[in-house]
């Protein structure tokens, strides 16, 4: 859910040397196999990133899920022409650079690429050194484009820190080392407590960084499944396992130039711990059931809410990982330790979820901010969020008092609540009702990840289950709002 702030001075980022187009991502869009083969050969040895596709529907499909720099478009394909596919291709991409290529040259194929919106044409057999100095001098304009693009949106959303509420001292501390370190390269490790909003700080910090337009992608570690973690994060070949019809990418490709948020990384296994230490450490790996390397160009932010160095000395989190993660170091505060942000971070919520249901703006009655700053929150801010939805929902007027709050919040206990309603049921029946209710209100505290609601009742998981089962506890779709 996002958050409001107050605008926080910051400076802003390096960007790169126009001039270098080094590692540029270049599609090439042509039927002969021979003529793929010697432009990939070429343009790989002058250090650019080398996609290719045999025909148009192909390309197209490739242009629509990744970006790229430029592109070499053939003109005599099969189906449709290049020129007449190049208006298509610019409505998906349309500051896209276009080369056409082809071995018909005529002043009327000129003249037609250029008005449909090629960059330029060039003719095969071609000139290596021409078209090295053709495709540099349209990635090096495509880039200042988008240079520019990307200083007006900086300069417009001012970082994005009015996505995040908060005046207080140590809210104000973590804006000023967001600032900082967005612009860096740098790993960040982002500890705090459940529903302290620690995915909000990565979009955050990727937000603000040169990698802005490139794939932030977050993936909660702790709700994979151990054995579909490998596969999830690097990707798998066809036949790697039983169900691997096809080969498939994982989110280290996925997010390859922008940001990897490795969510509750706390959780992770040590078989794993010791392949994501080698990609911070090689910025390389290997499919699963793959056999050749795959580099990649991304910035890992990585969240925790336990304490990892506790967990290095349990011998549950290898200390090499902790330490190239812990590069740099971000706490978010609990909300019980920044109350000054209560009332601001309640006034968004009501005024959020009153204009999401259709309803006239609602305000807390007095009684009612009594309870909010009264209370501990130990579910923090997403807690806070939940108890504003539901005052919002619950209310026939523009004032909420405190009894439309959760009972949590005002003091009520589960037994006396259960006792008024159910005056004629049994000690057994009573007593399933106040665990099941203390089960889902852990559950709904947590954002609905169970393994974390077990480490909190310090059961198994599959205790855990088993209660859920037995207790017909319902389990909600799990928010994104961390």
């Amino acid at each position: 859910m996002p958050e409001i702030a107050e605008p926080v001075s910051v400076s802003l980022p390096a960007t790169r040397s126009l001039r270098d187009s080094t590692g540029a991502s270049i599609l090439i869009i042509d039927d002969e196999g021979a003529i793929r083969e010697s432009l990939d050969t070429l343009l790989t040895l002058e250090g650019f990133n080398v996609t290719m596709a045999i025909d148009g529907p192909s390309g197209l499909d490739q242009l629509s899920r990744n970006q790229y720099d430029l592109l070499l478009l053939d003109l005599a394909l099969p189906g449709e022409s290049g020129i007449d596919l190049l208006p298509r291709i610019l409505e998906i991409q349309p500051q896209l650079p276009v080369i056409m290529i082809t071995a018909y040259g005529t002043v009327g194929n000129v003249v037609d690429a250029i008005r449909a919106g090629a960059e330029n044409f060039t003719q095969k057999p071609w000139d290596n050194e021409k078209l090295l100095a053709d495709i540099r001098t349209a990635v090096s304009r495509h880039r200042a484009e988008e240079e520019v693009v990307q200083l007006k949106r900086t300069l417009k959303q001012r970082y994005n820190f009015e996505h995040i509420i908060g005046k207080s001292e140590p809210m104000l501390r973590l804006f000023d080392m967001v600032g900082q370190v967005a612009p860096s390269r740098s790993t960040v490790l982002i500890q705090g407590e459940s529903g302290t909003g620690k995915e909000l700080i990565a979009k955050a910090i990727h937000a603000n960084s040169p990698r802005r337009d490139k794939p932030f992608v977050p993936v909660n570690t702790g709700a994979v499944p151990s054995e579909l973690l490998e596969s999830t994060l690097f990707g798998h070949v066809k036949g790697a396992f039983t169900s691997a019809v096809s080969s498939k990418k994982g989110l280290f490709e996925v997010a390859n130039g922008g940001t990897l948020f490795l969510d509750e990384i706390g959780t992770m296994g040590i078989d794993m711990q010791a392949k994501i230490l080698r990609v911070l450490q090689d910025r390389r790996f290997m499919h699963l059931g793959g056999t050749s390397e795959i580099q990649v160009d991304v910035r890992i932010i990585a969240a925790t809410n336990v304490n990892l160095q506790q967990a290095v000395r349990d011998g549950r989190f290898r200390e090499d990982l902790f330490y190239r993660l812990n590069v740099i170091a971000l706490e978010l505060p609990p909300l019980r330790s920044r109350r000054e942000d209560i009332p601001l971070l309640a006034a968004h919520f009501l005024k959020f979820y009153a204009e999401e249901n259709g309803m006239e703006p609602r305000v807390l009655a007095p009684d009612a901010m009594r309870v909010l700053m009264d209370y501990e929150w130990p579910g923090n801010v997403r807690e806070l969020e939940n108890a504003m939805e539901r005052g919002v929902v619950l209310s026939t007027a523009k004032t909420i008092p405190a009894d439309l709050l959760p009972a949590q919040l005002t003091g009520s206990t589960y037994s006396a609540s259960i006792l008024d309603h159910r005056p004629d049921a049994s000690l057994f029946d009573l007593m399933e009702e106040i665990e099941r209710r203390i089960i889902a209100d852990r559950l709904e505290r947590c954002h609905w990840n169970q393994t974390e609601a077990a480490e909190y009742f310090k059961i198994p998981l599959s205790t855990l289950n088993q209660k859920i089962k037995r207790l017909n506890v319902e389990i909600k779709k799990r928010s994104l709002r961390d």
